[in-house]
């Protein structure tokens, strides 16, 4: 085996063992392979307790760029020091950290900051009462010069008599600007998933929005009814369901690449990536089987997937396969021998299965409330 593939899959291992995001898997075996052999201080730190798992963390990602040497002489410094973040809080654990740091390596850490560019992104989180975070991760310049644009936009309004708040005006005007639409939404797929009882018959079924999570029936009523103040097309897209599971009804193709169709269905029905424990966005389609092997481009023979958890499942030793399920349902293997079973969420109004367990305690809750009446009626 090539040297670069030694430990592939290994972060992705630890997450599942760990009941975590892929993401989260890689940080902790970083996290670990720093401390174990170039921060011994921190790390006996962490077993004695006088670090938590956050600060350690704190430590290893603020030293990052140092060479292994110099890592370890500022683990050095830091622990000479035992009362040093003795009441302190994590900003001040930093400041420590970086300002060892910036002392034995100053270069390292301004070229850490030259190259922190590219990790520029936009993110999306959701947030209570349908609302969302809209995350841009720039350079100061940029992110300092968008929110003064933002402010005198706001400011001139609010100047003119415009009674909205400056935050609303700096929100609305960063949607206009980025979609070149007042509403946001004209000329953008967002693949809103509710049943037809939600959207003809006020039904209070919540629906499901792709990047965002469950949103009210009434929200997705009104976002798939035309308004006049906010003009766009609409476009229904009938999806079918097998009676009792709610799985999705069977497509198929003959071709090795998952055609458009294909494609839209299998991502409504896995909604996010399917490896467990992982809900980043489906960015890649695959085969559950590989087709090498055999395997078919159907609906029960895909499954959406992040790019990372599309990758590790090509390392050696891994294997997937198809599993008999109320819905469609994988059987993740790794090379150590353990299962992990995925099964695709519920569609809207198919609600998860209820299990003896939660059957008692709605009969319990019922009774309970029965009970109470009963002792209302008697003391009346």
């Amino acid at each position: 085996m090539p040297a670069e593939e030694l430990g592939a899959g290994i972060a992705a291992q630890i997450a599942l063992a760990r009941r975590e995001s892929p993401a989260k898997g890689s940080r902790l075996l970083g996290l670990a392979k720093a401390l174990v052999t170039e921060m011994p201080h921190a790390l006996a730190g962490l077993e004695t307790g006088r670090l938590n798992e956050w600060r350690a963390t704190l430590l290893v990602r603020e030293t990052a760029c140092l060479s292994a040497t110099d890592r370890s002489a500022v683990d050095e410094e830091l622990a000479s020091d035992a009362g040093r973040f003795s009441g302190a809080g994590d900003r001040a654990v930093v400041a420590a950290v970086r300002s060892a740091a910036y002392r034995r390596d100053p270069r390292s850490v301004a070229d850490r900051a030259s190259h922190a560019a590219a990790e520029r992104h936009v993110s999306l989180r959701p947030a209570p009462d349908t609302m969302c975070y809209v995350t841009a991760f720039l350079p100061v310049a940029q992110g300092v010069a968008v929110h003064a644009v933002l402010t005198k936009h706001a400011d001139t309004l609010r100047s003119n008599g415009d009674p909205r708040s400056r935050g609303q005006l700096m929100a609305d005007a960063l949607v206009e600007r980025t979609t070149g639409t007042a509403g946001g939404l004209s000329g953008i797929e967002i693949q809103l998933v509710m049943t037809d009882r939600t959207l003809f018959q006020a039904d209070s079924e919540p629906a499901r929005l792709p990047g965002y999570g469950i949103v009210p029936a009434g929200w997705a009523r009104e976002i798939a009814v035309q308004n006049q103040d906010r003009p766009m097309n609409i476009w229904l897209r009938r999806v079918y369901t097998a009676p009792g599971t709610g799985d999705l009804v069977a497509m198929e193709s003959k071709a090795r690449l998952f055609p458009p169709g294909l494609r839209r269905l299998v991502q409504v029905r896995d909604y996010t990536c399917r490896t467990p424990y992982c809900d980043a966005p489906i960015r890649h389609l695959d085969h559950v089987l590989p087709w090498h092997s055999g395997g078919t481009t159907t609906q029960s023979n895909g499954a959406g997937l992040c790019e990372a958890c599309n990758h590790s499942k090509e390392a050696p030793g891994w294997s997937t396969r198809p599993r008999p399920g109320p819905r469609h349902t994988t059987q993740l293997t790794t090379p150590t021998g353990h299962n992990y079973q995925s099964t695709a969420p519920p569609l809207p109004g198919h609600p998860y299965p209820e299990t003896a367990a939660s059957r008692r305690r709605r009969q319990l809750r019922h009774l309970a409330k029965a009970l109470r009446r009963g002792r209302l009626r008697t003391a009346a």
